[in-house]
């Protein structure tokens, strides 16, 4: 009996990525909304001993003895995050991600971004992918889910606070799911960033016929159907993380955060409905972190795990956004109802669209063919 031992697998760029539809934005949508079914069903595993975790960083000290090792410095990481997905992607795969912040002074992304697509069931690799725009794209997906489940139907202003490559996906995916969507509130650290965003955002989406550059945070909240903040900066102080006021938040809104966030006490009370992407990602999270976990991941989840633990919020006013979309649990209640949603980044999410990418990759023959080997020298 004779074995084909041959592996061969693909390798996509970023501009393969780009032909395989990698910035479908609906199509993405639609697939995280897929990808959060199976998570409710337990159709899924990632990294430690809940299996929700969200990867394995390497962290660097503040000081070290040896002159070439990196120093700690604001979302400074080395990060692998591995998944397994079941359902009609049971493919799993792991993501490499590299951030330094000064990286923007060499002209490139503050994060270099590598995914690997496995076969589930040998481990051989079936692609290795750029990932800069598959992570983006399935971490600004996620807020569109939301809106989907959570915003008012007649949305139309947009709070954002951050124009960068997260606010441009988390906007898109807005647009995707909520197609009334006419004015954007924007607020940016330099009028480079603002007037690139401005820029891209009439060129993208015509629709858009207001576009408004505040001064405030407060700004960005008030009056806003949908929020968003997608901001990077330092951990270790929640007190300088973007914050939110009750008194800003118009009735009806929807707040989606996929970057660092605080809350007042107006926005803890029980009557602000409070939605997690996984609940488990957050207990994983909160039980390998220091505590207060919040001043470690700045992700407004975080904080709710923190309140849990202080007695200020009782287990069950958690909400998973895997049990709404499974028809088990409500969308939105009212019209006036107030709902924030934590968005934390999993690699489930990367092995799906990954998937779905990869796939389509094969149908249109694009990417360059590697061989692993013909026969392995050791086995």
């Amino acid at each position: 009996m004779t074995t084909n031992t041959r592996i061969d697998f693909i390798y996509l760029s970023e501009q393969d990525m780009i032909r395989a539809g990698v910035t479908d934005m609906l199509g993405c949508v639609n697939t995280m909304e897929e990808v959060f079914e199976l998570l409710y069903k337990g159709d899924y595993r990632m990294a430690g001993p809940n299996n929700d975790s969200h990867g394995a960083m390497v962290c660097f000290p503040e000081d070290s003895p040896f002159p070439s090792m990196p120093r700690h410095a604001a979302d400074r990481r080395m990060m692998a995050m591995p998944a397994y997905l079941g359902g009609s992607f049971r493919t799993a795969g792991v993501k490499w991600y590299g951030s330094n912040v000064e990286n923007r002074e060499k002209g490139l992304p503050r994060s270099i971004l590598m995914f690997t697509l496995t076969d589930v069931d040998t481990g051989a690799p079936l692609a290795h992918m750029s990932a800069n725009l598959l992570s983006a794209y399935r971490t600004g997906a996620i807020p569109g889910v939301g809106a989907r489940h959570l915003a008012r139907k007649d949305s139309r202003v947009v709070g954002l606070l951050g124009p960068g490559v997260m606010g441009k996906t988390t906007l898109a995916a807005f647009i995707a799911v909520c197609p009334l969507i006419d004015t954007l509130k924007l607020k940016g650290r330099s009028q480079k960033s603002l007037d690139d965003f401005i820029g891209w955002v009439k060129e993208t989406y015509p629709q858009i016929t207001t576009i408004e550059v505040v001064d405030s945070i407060e700004d960005v909240v008030r009056g806003s159907d949908l929020v968003t903040y997608c901001t990077s900066g330092r951990t270790g102080d929640p007190t300088e993380y973007p914050l939110v006021k009750r008194e800003w938040v118009k009735p009806g809104a929807f707040l989606a955060m996929p970057a660092g966030c605080n809350i007042d006490e107006g926005m803890e009370q029980h009557d602000v409905r409070k939605v997690l992407d996984n609940i488990g990602l957050y207990q994983a999270w909160f039980e390998e972190l220091p505590k207060p976990a919040h001043n470690h991941v700045p992700v407004i989840g975080v904080r709710f795990m923190d309140m849990l633990e202080e007695g200020k919020l009782p287990l069950d006013h958690l909400e998973d956004i895997g049990k709404i979309i499974a028809g088990e649990a409500p969308g939105r209640r009212s019209e006036d109802e107030i709902i924030i949603m934590s968005v934390g980044g999993m690699p489930v999410e990367d092995v799906a669209w990954g998937t779905v990418v990869y796939r389509k990759a094969l149908e249109l023959g694009i990417g360059v063919k590697l061989n692993l080997w013909e026969t392995p020298a050791l086995r």
